[in-house]
């Protein structure tokens, strides 16, 4: 039987290879996440929207352009995305919101948002008196 500090040395040494390994992913996925903020940034402009639903949908669900549903990864496909149905000028879109601002949107009144594509990125302003939703 090996002595207890061995075993002790080995599994203290995994564990220090497999945070090395968890800090070097965490770093390249925050560069990767940085770039895309700034590509977001760079198109994003302020929209007069009436919001007419906002829900929670499997993106195929979501009434999204077929190459929106084509370029995300097959592992997120299933999940649920905060999805905003609104009206901008004559045509009625379907959105892709922020998880962080997704409570705060109001539900059938006027909005200015900022938007990047299909994506809405921030609220500027709204139309009429705000009802603050309660904190779960």
């Amino acid at each position: 039987m090996k002595p207890f500090w061995i075993v002790s040395l080995i599994v203290i040494g995994v564990l220090l290879i497999i945070m090395g390994v968890l800090y070097f992913i965490g770093r390249k996925a925050q560069k990767k996440r940085a770039e895309q903020e700034k590509v977001l940034e760079s198109s994003a402009q302020v929209v007069t929207m009436l919001v007419i639903d906002k829900k929670k949908v499997r993106l195929k669900d979501a009434g999204l352009p077929q190459v929106v549903l084509d370029s995300t990864p097959k592992y997120l496909r299933r999940s649920k995305a905060p999805i905003v149905k609104a009206k901008i000028g004559p045509k009625i879109v379907s959105l892709i919101s922020d998880p962080e601002i997704f409570d705060n949107i109001p539900v059938k009144k006027e909005i200015k948002a900022v938007v990047s594509g299909l994506y809405i990125t921030g609220l500027k302003g709204y139309h009429g008196k705000l009802e603050q939703p309660t904190k779960k």
